[in-house]
């Protein structure tokens, strides 16, 4: 049975293929099933890490269990040159299961939705562009929504006292 997941991809560190950006452009070229991919942005580490990141998004469409999709992608992030780091360190690729259409999932090394997706413009950015109207299994709400929502803050014009 073919089943869709919203897949996140990040690198800030040159691998095999290059640069971060073109590592991020690689590792959708190489994703299996894919259906579509948003633009790739440019943005601030979060963490240690001082270097920028290269963000995307994948839609894909598999027929692997979500614990297996992760051993697949675990295996491509090897095979891109990353290796074992400190905890939100920089990587040379990075990716992440963000939703699944099988709404939620929880494995012992995996959660599904992702546990922090929503506090994240870098992730929900690229999903939105792909996938607005994906609702959230948890929330309800769709990835456009929940980008609105981190992002009008940032949006507000702010007055000043005159």
């Amino acid at each position: 049975m073919q089943v869709h997941y919203l897949v996140a991809i990040g690198s800030n560190r040159p691998g095999r293929a290059g640069p971060p950006r073109r590592v991020t452009a690689a590792a959708i070229a190489a994703l299996p099933g894919v259906i579509a991919a948003s633009r790739i942005i440019e943005t601030a580490p979060l963490g240690p890490s001082l270097r920028r990141y290269a963000n995307a998004a994948a839609l894909i469409e598999s027929e692997l269990a979500p614990d297996a999709l992760l051993e697949a992608l675990k295996a491509m992030e090897r095979a891109a040159g990353r290796r074992a780091g400190r905890r939100w360190g920089g990587r040379v690729l990075d990716l992440d299961i963000v939703l699944w259409s099988g709404g939620c999932f929880a494995g012992s090394a995996l959660t599904v939705p992702h546990p922090r997706f929503r506090e994240r413009v870098f992730v929900l950015e690229p999903l939105a562009e792909i996938a607005p109207g994906w609702r959230d299994p948890l929330t309800g709400l769709t990835v456009r929504q929940l980008h609105a929502r981190l992002t009008a803050g940032a949006r507000r014009p702010t007055s000043r006292a005159g």
